[in-house]
């Protein structure tokens, strides 16, 4: 019998070390928490860190990660079957996107051996949290037509511009930016990945307040921050290979098929039982119209397990590219908007009005509703899932692009 510390062999099956999960989550970690009104407050993410620690010591961070840098070396079937089992407790749920999903997933395919063993451990801890720079104000999705620039002095960077979009980084301690390094090349060839410190001194981050009166996004400006030669993430000038790294883990963790994420997974639509105990709340329960609605997300739901495990195994198999994560991307942000019309119009009026003596749940629904429209951009925009499909996936003839092969210095910008 192995205890918390001990580490796991490759000789461990799955089922042995589930017993063993579902044993340690029921001594060490609370029942989830009821929705928080502020999910990412300062207060959250500083909870994030102490359960994400919690996980280290226990031995259950990083199930996938390679041991050498502080994880568990295990399979992706190790790590659902945990995630299965902790679904019910308080999880660090903010750290798996972008942290643990994108960031550290891109980190371990292109870093160093120096910067994944100064990183990777130090996130699995806690002590770490990752975030993106990519959007840019005037950028749309056209992500390579981005204009911050990095500029060589010497042996660092000058990096100078501004992103947006990005989730979290107020509370975070790096953020993965991508920075246009030669103005000469194309637009898809003259980028580089670069590890910024979010605190570094030139960097601002501001919040942006949403309709839903959420805080979560940021917008950065950067002003004469100077950056080692060492936070090159990847090859210069090679940028677009590592950003697309980087958006293929992005439509993984949106999409259901990461590796790295653990506990609940509430942005691929919910489940269904929320809205049957809406339903039961209103008075609807026997409504043969609110049944249907109820049925239609529950078989929604089913497609979308079943989903993820087809495309997952075929991407670990070879049989579909990594580009396939797209597919479940794509379906999770339709069902995610399904899920969201069908509880809104179980819960009614009460969704926009909502008072003392609602359905507790209701005040949530109308936020969510408001919310709706993220769904078809977070992880990139649902049209550009349909174009990798078409193309990576399919095999499609690209779409024709003007400025394709074009220096982006003679690349006209910002003309209407």
């Amino acid at each position: 019998m192995t205890t918390d510390t001990e580490p796991v062999t490759d000789l461990e099956s799955v089922s042995e070390f589930r017993d063993r999960a579902r044993t340690w989550l029921r001594q060490h970690l609370p029942p989830a928490p009821p929705p928080d009104g502020d999910a990412y407050s300062e207060e959250s993410w500083e909870r994030a860190r102490q359960l994400q620690r919690i996980l280290y010591d226990g031995g259950y961070a990083g199930i996938c990660f390679p041991d050498e840098y502080g994880g568990r070396g295990l399979t992706p079937a190790h790590q659902q079957a945990f995630t299965e089992e902790s679904a019910a407790y308080e999880m660090p749920l903010l750290l798996n996107v972008p942290t643990l999903a994108i960031c550290a997933a891109t980190l371990l395919d292109l870093g160093t051996e120096e910067q994944k063993r100064a990183h990777l451990p130090a996130v699995l801890r806690g002590e770490e949290i990752l975030v993106q720079f990519l959007s840019e104000p005037s950028g749309g999705s056209d992500l390579a037509g981005l204009t911050t620039r990095a500029e060589r002095d010497g042996e660092r960077w000058i990096l100078n511009g501004s992103k947006i979009w990005s989730s979290g980084a107020y509370a975070a301690d790096y953020g993965l930016c991508l920075a246009r390094t030669n103005w000469e090349a194309p637009k898809h060839r003259g980028l580089t990945l670069f590890l910024v410190p979010v605190r570094g001194e030139g960097v601002t981050v501001q919040r942006i307040r949403q309709v839903t009166g959420s805080t979560e996004f940021c917008q950065e400006f950067f002003d004469d921050v100077a950056l080692p030669e060492e936070a090159v993430l990847g090859r210069v000038d090679e940028g677009w290979d590592a950003a697309s790294r980087l958006l293929g883990h992005e439509r993984a963790a949106l999409g259901g098929t990461s590796p790295y994420t653990s506990g609940a997974r509430p942005h691929l639509g919910g489940e269904a039982e929320r809205l049957l105990e809406l339903a039961r709340a209103t008075g609807q329960l026997d409504d043969p119209r609110t049944r249907e609605d109820i049925g239609e997300a529950r078989a929604m739901n089913v497609v979308r397990d079943q989903l993820i495990g087809h495309v997952t195994a075929a991407i670990a198999s070879g049989a579909l590219p990594p580009s396939a994560g797209a597919i479940t991307r794509l379906f999770s942000a339709e069902n995610a908007w399904l899920q969201t019309d069908t509880a809104l119009r179980i819960a009614g009026s009460t969704a926009a009005t909502h008072a003392p003596g609602d359905p507790a749940d209701t005040e949530k629904i109308g936020l969510d509703y408001l919310f709706r429209a993220a769904w078809s951009l977070a992880g990139g925009s649902t049209e550009m899932a349909r174009n990798v499909i078409s193309e990576r996936v399919l095999g499609m003839p690209r779409e024709y692009a003007a400025d394709r092969d074009v220096p982006f210095n003679q690349v006209e910008r910002g003309r209407r």
